[in-house]
């Protein structure tokens, strides 16, 4: 059995925050495997089901992010869960927005929820970093406890959609896989909101026609001034 976690912080007012990104991954991971009863039990919101045919537990800690390894150490416990088979999804200050990387072990990075969990159960779990971009030092607070904007929603709907499509590569321990068809998902989002390119000119006009030369008239006044001119009877 795999334990699957998702940070963030339990409330309404919390629900849109880039912070629990790891609670988006966790819902995606379950809506699109029709996994819909969840229970309140070890401190956390906790459901169980298969994904590619892997029997899996999903958990939501409900102790608050600077708090969360109460609930993953309480489940991991109760039910014998081996370190190596733990994923937990977090918010990734230091990955631009729509990037995932996928690791083992590693420090916090200064995420709380990460904080909490490392002295309680070790570092040896697989860490699945979402990215949400960093405002800088003095903006840290407002960004990850502020709502996606309306145009993040361009590249989060389909990154978690495929986080919840290539959940069963990760459990395979296909980790570089996963990341690769995030990736591809994320760019052609971005092809898509690319304007049509204008079919190019070529950089070598074509040689316009040469206007007609007007034609010397040969008799009457205008010829015989032309012929005094140049000399000619």
């Amino acid at each position: 059995m795999k334990l699957l976690v998702g940070l963030g912080n339990p409330g309404a007012q919390y629900a849109g925050n880039r912070h629990n990104i790891g609670f988006m991954a966790i819902d995606a991971i379950a809506s699109a495997n029709g996994i819909s009863t969840w229970k309140s039990k070890h401190a956390g919101l906790l459901a169980e089901g298969n994904v590619g045919g892997e029997r899996v537990l999903l958990l939501k800690p409900q102790t608050f992010m600077n708090k969360s390894g109460d609930s993953v150490q309480q489940v991991a416990r109760f039910y014998k869960i081996d370190n190596s088979d733990i994923i937990v999804f977090y918010d990734e200050l230091d990955l631009a927005p729509g990037k995932v990387r996928v690791k083992v072990g590693g420090g916090n990075g200064g995420h709380n929820g990460l904080r909490s969990i490392d002295p309680q159960i070790g570092l040896d779990y697989k860490r699945v970093r979402l990215g949400i971009g960093h405002p800088g030092k003095e903006f840290v607070t407002p960004h990850v406890l502020g709502d996606f904007a309306k145009a993040d929603k361009a590249w989060l709907d389909p990154l978690l959609d495929e986080i919840a499509r290539q959940t069963p590569l990760l459990l395979k321990g296909d980790d570089a896989g996963f990341m690769n068809k995030l990736a591809l998902a994320i760019a052609g989002e971005d092809d898509k909101k690319k304007p049509a390119e204008k079919p190019a000119q070529s950089h070598v006009r074509q040689a316009r026609p040469a206007k007609p030369q007007a034609e010397v008239p040969k008799t009457g006044p205008l010829a015989e001034m032309l012929g005094k001119l140049f000399n000619k009877d």
